[in-house]
């Protein structure tokens, strides 16, 4: 019993070593390639990644660098819900966008008081996102249709939508040369906390919801049948079905959920920072989910630290150019780091393959070495 017990335990622990040297080996190798091009540019690497670190080391930037990695956790978590079934909702960039300018509006006519508020906000922007996403579910459960390509579709349709409702005869406001939704009233706005020391910059009370999501994200996948079904689905349809999984009705909840989660993303700098709509609020940050998704390989811990490293690069990008480096530079890293963990997670998925079988093929050969010996 208690060498079968060092067997199971001891393969925990391989792969628990194994899912952090995968991202480890990509982030090393990044900074490689990364100092081969500054010494191509004539730059000295030691000192720019010195100057990167203690610029990051700044109280204000450690600030900055927290509220980023908030917004980006929840970037991620929205992508890896549907990761994990193998659904690349390729769309989140979309839904949290149409989602906080609906939300915007909502919030900005002040229909209920104070913290009501903010709920209020939240729940109409989970809903709108769920709602978009929902709209290429329905197409890939009934009619088969990519996700891929439809979700692509859709941050088009997204991006020209909210275009036409940010105008002034429908839900934007006019400030001078500025078009923005109506204000979130000042009891609405998401406190801030004062965590840090030596800046008076306060941590996004939405910190608080990023770890309850991140911690409800992996108890629903990891504790409970819904996300067992999930995983399944993910790892193999055919088996799934054959245990009796509805695939379609996974297909819609996972991606409802995915647009609910999306709808978050928005809400970190609508209640916490600009509290309007405008033109603006900030892009792209469903692609960079997907980076970090990635990254972290769908696991919430590792999702938060991918965030706070993406938080990093982007928040310490600006003391680069003390040096006359440009900051472009920190998007080769970015990329450099997400080309190079996904062939790090293969070349590690390839070596416990091959871990197993070996200790398949010894837990098979040991009775009959066993039967051999009595004989």
């Amino acid at each position: 019993m208690s060498t079968f017990l060092d067997r199971v335990f001891g393969r925990v622990r391989l792969d628990g070593v194994m899912a952090f040297v995968a991202p480890a080996l990509a982030v090393v190798f990044a900074l490689l390639v990364t100092s081969v091009v500054l010494l191509i540019a004539g730059h000295a690497p030691v000192d720019a990644f010195t100057t990167l670190v203690e610029y990051g080391a700044q109280p204000r930037v450690l600030v900055l660098l927290v509220n980023l990695g908030t917004t980006y956790f929840l970037a991620a978590v929205a992508v890896a819900i549907g990761f994990r079934m193998n659904l690349f909702n390729i769309g989140v960039d979309g839904q949290y966008r149409l989602a906080a300018l609906i939300a915007a509006s909502v919030g900005g006519a002040g229909l209920v008081p104070g913290a009501l508020n903010i709920v209020l906000v939240v729940l109409v922007a989970m809903l709108v996102g769920a709602l978009w996403a929902s709209i290429a579910a329905v197409l890939k459960a009934t009619r088969g249709v990519s996700e891929v390509i439809s979700t692509i579709m859709l941050n088009a349709i997204a991006t020209g939508l909210t275009g036409w409702l940010l105008t002034a005869d429908r839900l934007g406001v006019l400030n001078g040369n500025a078009i923005g939704t109506p204000p979130i009233p000042e009891d609405a706005h998401m406190p801030g906390m004062a965590l840090i020391p030596g800046t008076p910059m306060k941590i996004n009370g939405f910190l608080i919801v990023a770890i309850i999501v991140g911690i409800g994200y992996a108890v629903l996948l990891n504790r409970t049948r819904f996300g067992f079904n999930l995983r399944a689905t993910g790892q193999s349809e055919p088996a799934a079905v054959a245990s009796g999984v509805n695939v379609k009705r996974m297909v819609i909840t996972a991606m409802v959920i995915s647009g609910a989660a999306a709808g978050l993303i928005g809400m970190p700098e609508l209640l916490g920072s600009s509290f309007e709509y405008s033109l603006n609020f900030p892009t792209g940050l469903g692609f960079t989910g997907i980076a970090i998704a990635l990254l972290g390989r769908n696991n919430a811990v590792g999702m938060a630290l991918g965030a706070l490293l993406w938080a990093f690069l982007d928040s310490s990008s600006d003391a680069l150019q003390l040096m006359d480096i440009s900051k472009e530079l920190v998007d080769i890293m970015k990329g450099v780091i997400v080309l190079s963990v996904i062939i790090a997670y293969e070349l590690v998925h390839r070596y416990q393959v091959v871990a197993a079988q070996r200790r398949v093929s010894h837990e098979l050969a040991a009775p009959a070495e066993k039967e051999g010996a009595a004989a």
